[in-house]
């Protein structure tokens, strides 16, 4: 069961990764090959992750939807953006729909300093105007998924009492990469840990366009006339932040189990010993 598990979400993740190249169809092979690498290598990483039993990078593994959720809001914000920049070669009544929210997000959101302002200005200024209207269709549909993807993550978190309803919580397999054995209280710095990664995910969108502006003076600049470059980086620079609120949120979430947790056992403690 859990190998059937690990394939199914292994060929998902292969499909994400290859759904801008199968959509367009406009691609050109040396395109379609790299794609088909990093879909390979993606889904083996997320089978082998899945099949052993404990994880070495992907976490809470163990503790659903938190993976699922943040799965589909990768594939929703790839596939509305590929949708948005297919309609510029074939405009349909979906892609132009997709198009049109994504544009009235982005002149909603679109105001000094705001993500969706130094996103567009980190263009190269030889950016064809066509170009620019897509990537700020882009930017806004990305923007909106990744916050539609924060509210139901707090709703499920509300509602359902995550990780709770799914009985006992692991630290060791669902945060594998957080050593509760390091020293210091575990409260302490899951704590810490989850200010840091929901301070992260605050800052990133506005650090990222700023990253890419400055790397342009060294390196080649980025060109968003590309297709695919302009879906994976709109997409990582709303997916990314979100990720991190999500995974800040999460950390904080489990040390107040783990708080409430041991004041149960210390009331429990205090009546045995009343009791005696």
């Amino acid at each position: 069961m859990q190998l059937t598990g690990a394939l199914v979400r292994a060929a998902l993740v292969g499909i994400v990764i290859a759904t801008p190249s199968l959509l367009l169809g406009n691609t050109s092979a040396d395109s379609n090959q790299v794609v088909a690498l990093v879909a390979i290598f993606a889904a083996l990483l997320t089978f082998v992750e899945y099949a052993v039993v404990s994880p070495s990078l992907i976490e809470f593994r163990d503790a659903p939807p938190f993976n699922r959720i943040r799965m589909l809001s990768l594939f929703v914000t790839v596939f509305m953006l590929t949708m948005i920049v297919r309609g510029a070669y074939t405009a349909t009544p979906m892609t132009e729909l997709v198009t049109a929210i994504g544009t009235v997000v982005s002149h909603a959101m679109d105001f000094p300093f705001s993500p969706v302002r130094l996103v567009t200005q980190a263009a190269p200024l030889d950016t064809p105007p066509e170009a620019l209207h897509l990537l700020a269709a882009a930017v806004g549909m990305s923007y909106l998924v990744s916050l539609v993807t924060l509210a139901i993550f707090l709703i499920i978190l509300r509602l359902w009492n995550w990780p709770a309803q799914a009985g006992q919580f692991n630290v060791w397999i669902n945060l594998p990469t957080f050593d509760p054995t390091a020293g210091g209280d575990v409260v302490k710095r899951l704590l810490r840990d989850g200010r840091v990664n929901v301070s992260l995910g605050f800052t990133l969108p506005f650090l990222i366009p700023v990253a890419v502006h400055y790397a342009a003076g060294v390196f080649a600049p980025l060109s968003f006339e590309s297709p695919q470059t302009l879906i994976w980086i709109v997409a990582l620079w709303a997916f990314l932040p979100a990720s991190l609120f999500m995974r800040g949120i999460a950390m904080a979430r489990i040390a107040y189990m783990i708080e409430e947790k041991r004041s149960a056992l210390s009331r429990a403690a205090e009546r045995a010993l009343q009791a005696a």
